[in-house]
């Protein structure tokens, strides 16, 4: 186990390394910056001394070393080819390197080895995951004009994501697919807008934090434990499953806000179809949310008369309850101050 001096400076160098790759100005420096990341997000990942934690940490440094080589064998190609050296198509390497992002960033077809992944990693480092990990990789998706090929991943992640949810009883391998799923959406607004995608990525951190934060303070692993443990108090059931509809996007939780930008913005681009698929998917994913939902509300559980847990602290507690109202209520106070200006 590491103390928190080590974690502080392997946070810290993620960090640097993802904000070496945003603000470089060549592809050699945003690729050094992803090295800077991957080799100070391992050591967090290994903190258990387990035998899960290991095997997820070999996991993710065979994918991301794969995709690196890959990535600085297309920039050296890109660059030699610039530079008059030799003759090669752009457009092609460029496909390479995009490829080599989608991998990093776990979006369908190249999503393999992210639920697995998931499965071995603390909640913690499940969120960074889902959300830190994420930018960098995205920011240099952006760099790339090849919406044909982005349109295709759009259409792979969220039906993956969707469809690969339904079955999953490990709530890990769940976030995992719903990660997929709001990558497909993010995917969708960095082609329309880089705004728009800053936009839907700060919502979705928020509500994954929302979720993972209680998940790892009550050490939550399976769908059978959140029905045998939500016996102690009925509020805690209702604050969790009002913010899975919230990451399902359902109205009129915040979780509709950006999915509403990112439909306003495709209909006025004429993005019909793509706009079908996306919500398509996303009724699928509400489907399981629901059901599960379902299951916990309809069905007679004996629940007992007290709700205090030992296992959480009181600002913990106050944590979780002002961003559930947020989660619960953002959108109505985000209409209410756009109304008075």
């Amino acid at each position: 186990m590491f103390n928190n001096s080590s974690k502080i400076l392997f946070i810290t160098m993620m960090i640097i390394g993802t904000l070496i790759t945003v603000t470089s100005n060549s592809w050699l420096g945003a690729w050094m910056g992803l090295e800077i990341n991957l080799l100070s997000f391992i050591p967090l990942m290994s903190d258990n001394n387990n035998f899960k934690s290991t095997e997820a940490s070999l996991k993710y440094f065979l994918t991301q070393a794969l995709a690196s080589t890959v990535l600085l064998f297309s920039v050296i190609l890109l660059m030699l080819n610039n530079s008059m050296t030799i003759e090669i198509n752009n457009s092609f390497t460029s496909m390479i390197i995009l490829s080599t992002l989608l991998l990093k960033s776990g979006a369908a077809p190249f999503h393999f080895w992210f639920p697995n992944l998931m499965e071995g990693l603390t909640w913690m480092n499940a969120l960074l995951l889902m959300t830190w990990q994420k930018i960098a990789p995205l920011m240099l998706i952006s760099y790339l004009n090849l919406k044909n090929l982005l349109l295709i991943s759009v259409i792979f992640s969220v039906i993956v994501g969707a469809i690969g949810g339904l079955n999953q009883t490990s709530l890990r391998k769940l976030m995992a697919f719903s990660s997929i799923n709001h990558l497909g959406w993010m995917l969708s607004a960095l082609m329309i807008n880089e705004s728009i995608w800053l936009i839907y990525f700060l919502f979705y951190s928020f509500l994954s934090f929302i979720l993972t934060f209680m998940f790892n303070i009550f050490k939550l692993f399976h769908l059978n434990q959140l029905f045998s443990w939500f016996m102690q108090s009925k509020v805690m059931k209702f604050t969790l499953f009002m913010n899975f509809l919230s990451l399902g996007g359902l109205p009129p939780f915040l979780g509709f806000l950006p999915k509403w930008i990112v439909i306003q913005q495709l209909t006025f681009c004429n993005q019909y179809f793509q706009l079908m698929i996306l919500l398509t998917s996303t009724l699928i994913t509400l489907f399981f949310y629901l059901r599960i939902c379902y299951s916990a509300f309809m069905l007679n559980y004996y629940e007992n008369n007290w709700v205090i847990s030992s296992q959480i602290n009181n600002f913990s507690m106050k944590l979780y309850l002002m961003c559930t109202f947020l989660s619960i209520f953002g959108l109505f106070l985000i209409s209410m101050f756009y109304s008075m200006f």
